[in-house]
């Protein structure tokens, strides 16, 4: 869906982009994370085409973005950091506007404008100005103005800054309806237990480059977080599990562990078979999900180690 190549983007003063590959499958939920200033925000404007890049090229449906602009906006949306709404708008004026910008056509807006408002919870606010929403509505309106036109590809930077816990979960929740309903995101955020919420895959950005080189499944992981709990401590317990097969990422004490391992069923089996054998008094020997963080870390962790 999304296929970014060799991407480089300089500003007068400094280079921001070096070399950038990532593809982006339909129907995921990317998750952009990285330090200020890495260039995930650069990145997202190259992908909509609202910045021409030194070298490379971005793609979306086989097509070039910096070729064919007119057509990559029509499908796209693109809400920024810092977006404008007209204050003296009202909820159906805004989205009728960005409905028209987009060239629906004349019939198709009124029924677009209502499901918009509908999917970001504005359908009792519709005669209301942008000027008398609170925050957390006025970022639904932004949001509605950038899907009123259905795209195929949605890109939101730092979507839930400045939002309550009610409107944050209530983002995640449309985000995700918006994947089921076909559409590709790509979401930039610092919050990275927001975006566990909903993300697929995590693109990690650090210094202009993809950190690790590739887009990282979080979603349907091959390796899982597992944590195992002694009832009693064991000195030689990091030595056992170190000499385990298909064992990452080990951080241990003497009564407990938490590791990346395969999620096959009779792997797990062979493990906390390989633990009782050995006379290890388990407790609790349970699987969780990988987190954004944890596969963050590790991968940003790995990038700083010396060589």
């Amino acid at each position: 869906m999304i296929e970014v190549q060799d991407l480089v983007f300089e500003y007068p003063s400094k280079r921001a982009l070096y070399g950038v590959t990532v593809r982006v499958n339909a129907g995921a939920i990317a998750a952009l994370v990285g330090p200020n200033g890495a260039g995930k925000t650069t990145l997202m404007r190259c992908i909509a085409a609202l910045d021409r890049p030194y070298s490379g090229s971005v793609k979306i449906d086989g097509r070039d973005v910096n070729a064919f602009p007119r057509e990559t906006h029509a499908k796209l949306g693109f809400l920024p950091d810092f977006y404008g709404l007209y204050d003296e708008l009202t909820v159906r004026q805004s989205l009728t506007f960005s409905a028209r910008a987009h060239a629906l056509a004349d019939g198709a807006v009124p029924a677009a404008v209502e499901k918009a408002a509908r999917r970001v919870g504005l359908l009792d606010r519709m005669n209301d100005r942008a000027a008398t929403l609170s925050r957390g509505l006025r970022q639904r309106l932004a949001i509605g103005q950038t899907i009123v036109h259905e795209p195929k590809v949605l890109l939101l930077d730092e979507p839930a800054s400045g939002l309550d816990p009610d409107a944050r979960r209530a983002l995640s929740r449309l985000l995700l309806e918006l994947k089921d309903q076909g559409m590709t995101l790509i979401v930039s955020s610092h919050i990275l237990s927001e975006l566990e919420d909903y993300s697929s895959d995590m693109i990690i950005m650090d210094e202009g480059r993809v950190v690790g080189g590739e887009i990282k499944s979080v979603g349907t992981t091959a390796q899982l977080r597992l944590v195992i709990e002694l009832a009693r401590p064991r000195a030689d317990l990091t030595a056992f599990l170190q000499k385990q097969p298909g064992i990452q990422n080990v951080d241990v004490d003497e009564t407990s562990a938490t590791l990346s391992f395969s999620p096959a069923a009779d792997a797990r089996h062979a493990l906390l078979k390989a633990l009782l054998d050995a006379g290890f008094e388990v407790c609790a020997f349970a699987p969780s999900k990988m987190r954004l963080q944890d596969v963050y870390f590790d991968e940003v962790d790995a990038k700083r180690r010396p060589q």
